[in-house]
């Protein structure tokens, strides 16, 4: 897919011709430097904007065919998101915050009881019912985590998650995303300027230039000398 912002002159390609697949339950990150066009990729993955040219499909389904209604009716039920701030609303409580896209959704069912385990899983069930502003910065990542789990996505998407977090914190929410990946059997799909911090993943898909490849660039470098 390519997606190209302005008009004429001012044309701006961000994405060029980028394609790749995934598969269920691979953890994968996006990796490139900064204005390389990784977060647009994002956005078109989230549906949270249209490809110029191209098709994204999701669990088999065309979503560039989907109106703007059924876009955020499959968004919700289909996707999760994981920020680089965490984007709590300060004054709800942990759980409140979970609570959101269930009941942005309309099906609520067992949401609250859904909530609960998510946060005992990742740790703070004992902070659940603290206002979201009485909680450390970790915390408040865990929080996102689960509010990104909550509707049991098939795909969760992640923006730089460790971001804003000092580099112990970093590390156990790395080990909560994959640990919570393998449990679930989700995607995930984490756009990092810090692979390092990571580990070992399934998947690395590099942007350069608005172009997508698979591996690291110190990978294609090897590549193109052999």
């Amino acid at each position: 897919m390519s997606k190209i912002y302005g008009y004429g002159e001012n044309q701006v390609k961000a994405l060029d011709h980028a394609s790749f697949s995934i598969e269920k339950g691979e953890f994968v990150l996006i990796v490139g430097s900064s204005g390389s066009g990784k977060s647009t990729l994002l956005n078109m993955i989230g549906l949270l904007d249209r490809p110029t040219n191209g098709k994204v499909f999701i669990d088999g389904v065309d979503t560039t065919k989907l109106t703007e209604n059924k876009i955020s009716s499959f968004r919700n039920k289909k996707l999760g998101f994981i920020f680089q701030f965490s984007n709590l609303l300060t004054d709800l409580t942990v759980l409140e915050n979970v609570l959101l896209p269930r009941q942005i959704g309309g099906t609520n069912g067992s949401a609250e009881k859904d909530a609960r385990d998510l946060l005992k899983t990742v740790g703070l069930e004992p902070q659940l019912n603290k206002r979201a502003n009485k909680i450390s910065g970790g915390q408040a990542q865990r929080v996102a985590i689960a509010r990104g789990l909550i509707n049991n996505p098939s795909i969760v998407l992640a923006d730089e998650p460790t971001g804003n977090l000092d580099s112990v914190t970093s590390d156990n929410v790395v080990q909560l995303m994959k640990s919570m990946a393998k449990k679930l059997h989700q995607t995930f799909i984490i756009v990092t300027h810090e692979p390092e911090h990571f580990g070992d993943v399934d998947k690395i898909i590099t942007i350069k230039d608005g172009k997508a490849f698979e591996g690291s660039e110190q990978t294609k470098k090897m590549e193109v000398i052999a």
